[in-house]
C-alpha cells in the first residue's frame, strides 16, 4: 500500500511542485494519474521511489515512510518506468539490461539468469542486440521487460505509451494490464484519455499540484467539473454516454448509458434495438 498524507514537494526547496496532496493506493489497484503538463504527476510519482523527497508531509510504502528505507529496499518493492526509455536504458546488450536490477541487488544468480530467459523468449527479443538501435517501441518494451523481470508487487510508470504508434501502444498496455491481472499494483500516468479509459481502474485528476478528483475510472471520467479542473477531455465512450445523458434524460440509468468500454455501449445499444424489437 502507498499512502499520501498531505505531501508538499518541490525541486528547488522554493517553488512548491505539490501542496498538501493525500490520496492511498491499496495493493492490487490500477490508477491512471491525469492532467496537464505541470499538474504534478511526474513529481508524484517520483515520490512514490524515492526518487524525491517531500518538503512536507510523508509518504509510506506498507506503512513505513519512504525516507526511512534504503534504495535497495525501495527497489525491490517499486519498479519505474521512465517517460523515456533512452533514460533507463544503460547497458550494451538486450541480456545485460534485463540483468542489470539483479546484479545492482546482488542476485545476479541462476535464478536470474533463468528468470532473464524466460522474459527474453516471451518478448522475442535478441538477447545479443545493443538496446540503442532497436526502434523507439522495442526500446520501450525493454525497459518495461527490465522492470517485470524482477517481479516488483508495485510499478510505477510516467507515461508508458509516448512516442508510440497504435500497436506498439496496444502491444505496451495489454503487458501491463498482464502484470495487473496476476497481481501487481499500477500507477500510471497517462496523456491518453482513450488509454485510461480502457485500462486503468481508478483515476487521480490533478492540476497546479493538487488532487482535484479521485475515483472509479469512469465516475472521473463522466464527471464535466472534474474534467473542466483538470483541464482534461473525456475519451470517445464518455463523451457519447455524455451526450445520450444529456440528450435524453431516460437514458441516465440505462445499460447504455453506464457503459464504460466502446463495446459495452454497443452491446448496451443491440440488446436494448432487440428487446424493442421483441417489445
Amino acid at each position: 500500500m502507498i499512502e499520501f498524507r498531505s505531501v508538499s514537494a518541490s525541486y528547488d526547496a522554493e517553488t512548491p511542485v505539490l501542496h498538501e496532496v493525500s490520496f492511498t493506493i491499496e495493493d492490487g489497484d490500477f490508477v491512471a494519474f491525469v492532467g496537464t503538463n505541470g499538474a504534478g504527476k511526474s513529481t508524484t510519482m517520483r515520490l512514490m521511489n524515492g526518487l524525491l523527497e517531500p518538503t512536507a508531509g510523508e509518504v509510506l510504502l506498507d506503512g513505513t515512510p519512504t525516507t526511512q528505507l534504503r534504495t535497495s529496499q525501495l527497489a525491490a518493492r517499486v519498479g519505474f518506468l521512465f517517460q523515456n526509455p533512452d533514460r533507463q536504458i544503460c547497458c550494451n546488450t538486450v541480456r545485460d539490461e534485463l540483468l542489470f536490477g539483479f546484479k545492482a541487488q546482488g542476485r545476479a544468480d541462476a535464478q536470474a539468469e533463468a528468470k532473464v530467459d524466460a522474459i527474453i523468449e516471451r518478448f522475442g527479443f535478441d538477447a545479443d542486440a545493443e538496446p540503442f538501435l532497436l526502434n523507439r517501441g522495442t526500446r520501450q518494451l525493454l525497459a518495461l521487460a527490465s522492470i517485470i523481470v524482477m517481479e516488483t508487487p508495485v510499478v510505477v510508470l510516467d507515461e508508458p505509451t509516448t512516442g508510440l504508434d497504435f500497436r506498439e501502444c496496444a502491444k505496451v498496455m495489454d503487458v501491463i494490464a498482464e502484470m495487473h491481472a496476476q497481481g501487481t499494483t499500477v500507477v500510471m500516468v497517462c496523456h491518453d484519455m482513450e488509454v485510461v479509459g480502457d485500462y486503468a481502474k481508478r483515476v487521480v485528476a490533478m492540476t497546479a499540484g493538487r488532487v482535484v478528483a479521485d475515483g472509479l475510472t469512469f465516475q472521473v471520467l463522466r464527471d464535466p467539473a472534474a474534467l473542466h479542473a483538470a483541464h482534461l477531455l473525456p475519451p470517445q465512450v464518455s463523451q457519447i454516454s455524455m451526450m445520450l445523458v444529456e440528450r435524453n434524460a431516460e437514458l441516465a440509468d440505462t445499460a447504455i448509458a453506464q457503459a464504460n468500454t466502446v463495446e459495452a455501449m454497443l452491446d448496451a445499444m443491440q440488446e436494448q434495438e432487440e428487446a424493442v424489437s421483441h417489445g
